[in-house]
């Protein structure tokens, strides 16, 4: 429904139920990000329902935004980029983020090696700089495209693959390993 001027006008009812599908569509995605950026789940919850609120108060401006998606990934960054600015340190991933419930056909020993690989991995993204952070985050462990990655950085599709390119030479020289065996055992 339009109003006077030809903006959209929600009634209370078309919020409470497009706020529902957006966060249905959405909070997975929104939560994993965010659980990976800052290595605590109890920061990520909270992050999350401000991903959520921040939509919910930008409701009626959603029918402009060609990329919804693209868009809620970018408040989420946001909220997580805020968050970082305000603490300025690092918190390590923990290992449950990305545990493996597959291992059960594998050896004990095996077990153990992938876990520390993983424990490796995640200490080495939490330390890479919050950019480069991000940009191997939503690459390499969300599988986002490059062109969805900029959008939701707010950079160019060049800036990505250069910071993407750049992480993974990071991850290589503090892992000492080939980075793509890293990304097969940190999933």
């Amino acid at each position: 429904m339009k109003d006077k001027r030809g903006d959209s006008v929600f009634y209370a009812n078309d919020n409470e139920e497009r706020i529902i599908e957006i966060y249905n569509m959405y909070y997975a995605d929104v939560y994993r990000f965010l659980i990976c950026f800052t290595g605590n789940r109890n920061d990520a919850e909270d992050f999350t329902q401000e991903v959520f609120i921040r939509v919910l108060h930008n409701l009626p401006e959603l029918n402009r935004i060609s990329n919804l998606r693209a868009w809620v990934m970018s408040v989420a960054k946001n909220v997580a980029i805020d968050h970082y600015r305000k603490r300025r340190w690092f918190v390590y991933l923990s290992e449950k983020v990305l545990r493996n419930e597959k291992t059960d056909e594998k050896l004990p020993v095996e077990c153990l090696e992938i876990d520390e690989l993983k424990k490796s991995v995640h200490a080495a993204v939490a330390k890479l700089k919050p950019a480069y952070r991000a940009v191997v985050i939503l690459r390499g462990i969300n599988e986002f495209t490059i062109k969805e990655t900029a959008e939701i950085l707010q950079c160019s599709e060049a800036k990505v693959k250069v910071n993407y390119h750049r992480a993974l030479k990071e991850l290589r020289r503090k892992l000492n390993f080939d980075t793509v065996e890293v990304f097969i055992n940190a999933n």
